[in-house]
């Protein structure tokens, strides 16, 4: 069988099996990948928030792109679980009529350990260079949980800390929103969430930490959005998962040009995935 035939026959089975356009349930996802079709460098995909189900991909993630396709299709949604990226929440916000917007935890908690990550790096330049390179290499001991350390990560932990003022309250600022961040997702009481939050705010203002003060305007910025993250519990990390898939997808066939070809490949995978069927 010749390649056109196959890409014939797979286009037929796109017509039949796929529509241009999906009517979207009450709460959706959104998240973009990084497609490289001849439609663009990065495409969107939205998922069904409740069952996981990608729904329909757009060829660019542009605004007018969302907002257009909202307008058609999204005349059911007041839930849209995405990360923060002003641009989707402009478009959901001028597509729907009073949308609830959650912000993904996982997005909104990089910006702390960003900041963390700046500090390290700012104050490790006065160090000797043995230490510098070390503590680069083993910079993971900050990330972590320090219930979760072993001994030896809890040595190099104390010694960095002990090297830097400034490093230290930063590790404590994010020791502290760590702790209210597993305290948030386990109470019901969204005022008292939003009171602890703001008791978060003082104390990395009072800490006077321009990274950390930067990374706090950030989520006042989106403190709704991160709120609503805790009312309705919802995440788009299974996005991440869908777009892991699509890599592999990707990759085994040596690239797509054709969006609509990358496109079909993703959503009539997921399809027949839920009837035990695999589409080479």
């Amino acid at each position: 069988t010749s390649i056109t035939t196959i890409i014939r026959r797979f286009d037929s089975v796109l017509n039949d099996k796929l529509a241009s356009g999906v009517e979207l349930p009450k709460h959706i996802a959104i998240d973009e990948y990084k497609g490289d079709t001849d439609a663009g460098t990065y495409q969107l995909i939205i998922a069904n928030a409740e069952t996981h189900e990608p729904l329909d991909i757009l060829p660019n993630r542009r605004k007018n792109t969302i907002k257009d396709y909202l307008r058609k299709f999204g005349s059911s949604v007041n839930v849209v679980v995405m990360d923060m990226n002003p641009h989707f929440k402009e478009a959901v916000k001028k597509a729907l009529s009073r949308p609830v917007i959650v912000a993904d935890r996982f997005h909104y908690s990089r910006y702390i350990y960003w900041a963390l990550d700046e500090v390290r790096r700012i104050v490790q330049k006065e160090w000797h260079a043995y230490d510098r390179k070390q503590c680069k290499r083993m910079r993971h001991v900050l990330y972590k949980r320090k219930e979760k350390l072993k001994e030896k990560d809890r040595w190099y932990l104390n010694r960095y800390l002990g090297m830097s003022d400034v490093l230290k309250q930063a590790y404590i600022l994010k020791e502290a929103y760590c702790k209210w961040l597993d305290w948030a997702k386990i109470t019901n009481d969204i005022k008292e969430i939003k009171v602890k939050l703001f008791e978060f705010y003082k104390q990395v203002e009072e800490s006077n930490i321009p990274a950390f003060i930067k990374a706090i305007q950030t989520f006042k910025n989106w403190q709704v959005e991160i709120l609503n993250s805790f009312s309705y519990g919802y995440s788009n990390g299974f996005l991440e998962g869908i777009n892991n898939k699509s890599k592999v997808i990707k990759r085994n066939a040596y690239g797509f040009k054709k969006f609509e070809h990358y496109k079909g490949k993703i959503l009539l995978s997921n399809q027949y995935k839920e009837i035990g069927i695999h589409l080479g």
